[in-house]
């Protein structure tokens, strides 16, 4: 299978070139950057892109890569359901052409963020922990985003009202991002990968789901089930959870 890597000069996009490399039936035919045009001809054959660059460039990466007939694997974080929508249509004028969207591409953070939501509707209280390292552009992460808005669904559909919280002041903003109800706390430090920590607290007891990337190779699975997997999957698919059976 041919394959193309869009952001190749970038970390996430070395490691995915190299995964790409290693892997037997896959052949690196593409790598392109900032300032590279996305076109039939630099894509150079592909049959899939691997698309990993920044939040302010996927959207357009994206749907130059589907306008050329290209099934696409995107692993940037940061869309909107705007963004989302443009991509469902314009393949909609492609038929036979799939793209593969996804939060998190490490097959722990999917299964995380699986048994997050099945947990949500057993206790009283959820919150959400991410940490990253100080170059990532977005926060909090997608990761943490889908995280909280699964638990936050699953407590609507459990009739669970607000979580217990007596906070009447915080004018610098301690308690985190308010995502559906769902506090999520962004770290940015030095040394960190990709993390997460979801801890949930009934009266007398503690459940804590954390996952843990320690390098970007651990995405590489996720991606390589993706890219064998978008051909047969016309149209927009998001999130890894919907090729893994859980």
């Amino acid at each position: 299978m041919k394959i193309a890597v869009i952001g190749a000069k970038g970390r996430m996009g070395q490691a995915m070139s190299a995964g790409v490399e290693q892997t037997d039936g896959l052949e690196l035919v593409a790598q392109l950057d900032a300032g590279d045009e996305i076109t039939t001809e630099s894509l150079n054959g592909a049959e899939v892109a691997i698309e990993f660059t920044r939040p302010d460039s996927t959207l357009k990466n994206t749907l130059a890569v589907i306008g050329a007939g290209v099934h696409c694997v995107v692993g940037t974080t940061g869309w909107t359901d705007e963004g989302l929508d443009q991509v469902r249509e314009l393949l909609e004028t492609k038929p036979g052409v799939g793209a593969i969207i996804a939060p998190n591409y490490a097959l722990s953070a999917v299964l995380a963020m699986s048994f997050a939501k099945k947990a949500a509707a057993y206790f009283e209280s959820a919150e959400v922990i991410e940490l990253h390292h100080p170059n990532k552009v977005d926060a909090p992460s997608g990761t943490a985003l889908t995280t909280a808005k699964g638990i936050a669904q699953a407590r609507r559909e459990a009739g669970l009202g607000p979580m217990p919280d007596a906070t009447e002041t915080d004018p610098g903003g301690a308690r985190g991002a308010n995502i559906d109800g769902v506090h999520v706390h962004a770290v940015r430090l030095r040394g960190l990968t990709a993390h997460e920590e979801i801890v949930f607290g009934n009266p007398g007891e503690q459940f804590t789901i954390r996952t843990d990337s320690f390098d970007r190779e651990s995405f590489f699975p996720g991606v390589l089930l993706a890219v064998r997997e978008v051909s047969g999957r016309p149209g927009l698919t998001y999130g890894l959870d919907q090729l893994m059976d859980i």
